[in-house]
């Protein structure tokens, strides 16, 4: 099971019928190049889909060249052509339309915007949350899930064992609590620690 690399920052919600698909980071260099941090499976993939936007869509960037670097890539970007205009794209946000990224033909994949806003279900139906956002932090992908009931959000991990099933159609997920987190209470399984 594994979510496509498509909304890495998933705190954040997308703008309707819009991907996030990148990230500028520092410039890089005094020539204008910038550090850009691709949230596509194929880092490199991120020039496949046509420019790249803003949020709002009020600006566009057309990458012309792209390397790999040691944790991140560097770009050239059209019209950008000194530090100071890199430095100035600095934690830009990039965004392609739903539409131009290719179908997902696998049933144990799908693009992390779409699981977003999920209703998380206990195995039974019960009401267990809603999801908010998928990190990952190096060791997996971790689903964030707002409780039903309210309260803090909890972090859990989106396996096949926790999350036997996802229905984006249906607009929901089936979640089985890990072993650990029912140890934690003490008394037995529960929907949410």
């Amino acid at each position: 099971m594994r979510p496509e690399r498509d909304n890495r920052a998933g705190e954040k919600s997308a703008p309707e019928g819009k991907v996030l698909v990148a990230r500028f980071g520092a410039a890089h260099g005094v020539r204008g190049e910038v550090k850009l941090w691709s949230f596509t499976q194929d880092p490199l993939a991120v020039t496949d889909y046509g420019p790249l936007e803003t949020p709002d869509g009020r600006r566009t960037f057309e990458i012309e060249q792209l390397r790999p670097q040691k944790d991140f890539l560097v770009a050239r970007v059209a019209g950008v052509s000194d530090r100071s205009a890199a430095e100035a794209l600095r934690n830009l946000d990039l965004y392609v339309p739903r539409e131009r990224l290719p179908p997902i033909e696998d049933e144990a994949t799908w693009y992390i915007s779409d699981l977003i806003g999920l209703d998380a279900l206990t195995p039974d139906g019960a009401p267990a949350g809603k999801v908010t956002a998928v990190h990952n932090f190096g060791a997996g992908d971790l689903l964030e899930l707002a409780p039903a009931e309210g309260g803090q959000s909890v972090m859990l991990p989106f396996t096949a064992e926790t999350v036997p099933e996802v229905d984006v159609a249906a607009g929901r997920i089936v979640l089985v609590l890990p072993r650990e987190v029912d140890d934690v209470a003490g008394d037995g399984p529960h929907d949410l620690p």
